[in-house]
């Protein structure tokens, strides 16, 4: 599932190319999308919240899709050969120089996002509110935590093994047994690995790597299931002393 890192990249670079213009086209296989006509609005911006990314348009309508596990847009010069078949098509919208195509978009409807924690990638990124919204979740496991959008907005799996081993912190502990000063940190780390990502400067160093030796100390990164959702947790029990 692409993580908040990713939205933003896509958000930052479908908003240089469609910015201020005019819709031409607009097409799309959603019958729900096909209530508000886009045809002659102005786009005003694309942005990304958390995991959404939302394209709002003059009068003020806003797009806003979900990518999940297997969604994503791609930007074109008109006229340029689309580097996915048509039928993978879910959405297009096209101005006088590009087109930007949605394709396998399994969340695409207009309104703003759901409620929200802060966003880690935001400039006014509110650190305050998500340590009080982290420490509310005093019984969860902090990895399951990290992963919840109301507490806060664009982790996802890859950056909740990374944020938890640059913070030396186990995956499994639970929030009432971390000190203001630890989530703190994790928080921190969060939104450095998430922005650095964003700019593409960051490499994991654990996830996706279990049986393989850390690359701080040589101990066998390790992973298990977690959450309700199941999905793959990656630790190394050496580096992440903080556990439960």
């Amino acid at each position: 599932m692409p993580e908040g890192d990713t939205i933003f990249r896509a958000a930052r670079t479908l908003d240089r190319a469609l910015a201020g213009k005019v819709v031409t086209r607009f097409e799309t296989v959603l019958p729900r999308l096909e209530r508000v006509p886009l045809q002659g609005r102005t786009i005003e911006r694309v942005v990304a919240h958390g995991k959404h990314l939302i394209i709002e348009f003059d009068g003020g309508v806003h797009l806003r899709t979900h990518m999940r596990m297997n969604g994503s847009w791609h930007i074109y010069r008109t006229g340029e050969r689309w580097r996915k078949p048509r039928s993978d098509m879910r959405l297009v919208i096209e101005t006088a120089d590009y087109v930007a195509v949605g394709f396998n978009v399994p969340v695409a409807e207009f309104g703003d996002a759901p409620p929200l924690g802060p966003d880690l990638l935001a400039e006014d990124f509110d650190a305050d509110e998500a340590l009080r919204r982290v420490r509310a979740q005093a019984g969860e496991e902090i990895g399951n935590v990290l992963l919840d959008q109301r507490v806060m907005a664009g982790i996802g799996n890859i950056w909740k093994s990374e944020s938890l081993f640059r913070s030396g912190v186990d995956p499994f502990v639970r929030v009432g047994d971390l000190d203001d000063v630890t989530l703190a940190r994790i928080i921190a780390n969060a939104r450095k690995l998430l922005r650095a990502s964003a700019n593409g400067r960051a490499d994991p160093m654990v996830y996706s790597r279990g049986g393989q030796p850390c690359r701080k100390c040589g101990t066998r990164i390790q992973s298990r299931p977690q959450g309700p959702d199941v999905r793959l947790t990656w630790w190394c029990p050496n580096c992440q002393r903080v556990r439960p």
